[in-house]
């Protein structure tokens, strides 16, 4: 393969793997993992990037301590910054609408079964099976430019692992849970919970996998003027 299609192949074919193996990822490969992504550029190099790594018996109460809280109704999730707007306009409305059911689809979840959606849901929380999971922070001074190159970041995380024959889930689902999650990883009140992600070998057996998403063809969001 030529270096082209190894690079296309490594961004293609990323996508966010919701069952892993629970075999354990040697520190140094998530060290390499880590130290390669940090390549990424930022403003004036400001490198806004935090990353607390939870395996073994920390990853367990991490994991405890935020489904306890899921299942919890009386817990009151507090949404630190708005991954969202209030009302979805066309076409992300029904872009949002498609994943969703078809993913829920291939599990067999109906429409309007909170239930099971709600148990689903709840298997980010346990990073769905990874051994491996990272949370991200960032000092809460910096401003829009660095969460730009935090997403950088992220990115080169998720080509990074493929190259070491892992997948990842990158999960904004977290955040809402960081009053949980900071005495378990000793994060400090000045830093904002950004995200989680799993990291593992992917369990291509389980039927979630095999979800396909769609991405819009290059006429829908690209113009070329010469």
């Amino acid at each position: 393969m030529t270096n082209a299609a190894i690079i296309n192949e490594a961004i293609a074919g990323r996508r966010s793997v919701r069952a892993f193996f629970d075999t354990p990822i040697p520190r140094q490969t998530i060290i390499d993992i880590l130290q390669t992504a940090a390549r990424a550029p930022s403003g004036t190099n400001m490198q806004p990037w935090k990353v607390t790594v939870a395996t073994g018996e920390t990853l367990k109460t991490l994991c405890d301590a935020v489904v306890g809280a899921h299942n919890d109704p009386n817990f009151e999730r507090e949404q630190t910054y708005k991954y969202y707007p209030d009302q979805f306009p066309e076409p992300f409305l029904a872009r949002r609408r498609k994943v969703g059911w078809d993913m829920y689809g291939l599990l067999g979840i109906e429409k309007g079964d909170k239930e099971k959606m709600h148990a689903q849901h709840g298997e980010n929380y346990r990073f769905f099976g990874a051994p491996v999971g990272m949370m991200f922070t960032m000092d809460k001074r910096l401003e829009i430019g660095s969460w730009l190159d935090y997403g950088m970041f992220l990115q080169n995380i998720m080509i990074a692992a493929r190259g070491h024959g892992l997948e990842t889930c990158p999960q904004a689902a977290w955040a809402p849970f960081h009053k949980v999650i900071r005495p378990v990883l000793n994060i400090p009140d000045e830093d904002i919970v950004l995200c989680g992600m799993a990291l593992g070998y992917e369990d291509t057996e389980a039927t979630i996998n095999t979800l396909k998403v769609d991405r819009a063809p290059l006429e829908d969001f690209a113009v070329f003027l010469d």
